[in-house]
């Protein structure tokens, strides 16, 4: 995706893991590593706000720091590919933390989807697939108030290389270059 978005001449384009990834620490502290990325690009850049493209538990993460670690004020839009918003029955299967955070009905999904004024003004887009296994069942990746769009991609990890996806987030971010113009 970094690359792809390269080649289409957005710049910079800063990729970030979550570390640990495994799960193993609670979705509010891969919040947090995702607010200091997002303010070491603000201070780098001189940007007023910034982009954010996430994909699976790491859209749970972008979504936690836009909604309640500050992000509606530096984020401009935000697009989450294949994010369990409202849970996936596949994380019974893991005891971390994060798995169980990841549960349908969990507090924190819970807590993120009754807010009344999730996303402010940010602009919010949510990619999945009908036929996702990790997140299931698929459409826990719809979000209220999102543009909402599914891709026939057969399995989960597949959707951040498929071309169709990358077309639509180089077109959702474009849209937001336009804007600045």
């Amino acid at each position: 995706m970094q690359l792809a978005l390269l080649k289409h001449g957005f710049s910079p384009v800063v990729a970030m893991d979550i570390i640990p990834a495994d799960g193993s620490i609670p979705i509010e502290k891969m919040g947090e590593q995702v607010r200091v990325a997002a303010c070491e690009l603000i201070l780098a850049t001189g940007a007023d706000k910034i982009d954010v493209v996430a994909y699976s538990m790491g859209a749970l993460a972008a979504r936690y720091f836009l909604q309640r670690l500050g992000g509606k004020e530096i984020i401009r839009r935000f697009i989450s590919i294949s994010g369990p918003h409202h849970g996936t029955l596949t994380a019974w299967f893991r005891p971390q933390i994060a798995c169980r955070q990841m549960r349908p009905g969990s507090d924190l999904l819970n807590d993120l989807n009754a807010d009344p004024d999730p996303f402010h003004k940010v602009d919010v887009f949510s990619y999945y697939t009908p036929y996702d296994l990790m997140v299931f069942p698929s459409h826990s990746s719809i979000m209220e108030y999102a543009h909402n769009q599914a891709f026939h991609v057969l399995l989960h990890p597949l959707m951040i290389t498929d071309k169709r996806v990358i077309e639509a987030v180089v077109q959702a971010l474009a849209a937001s270059m336009d804007f600045l113009r």
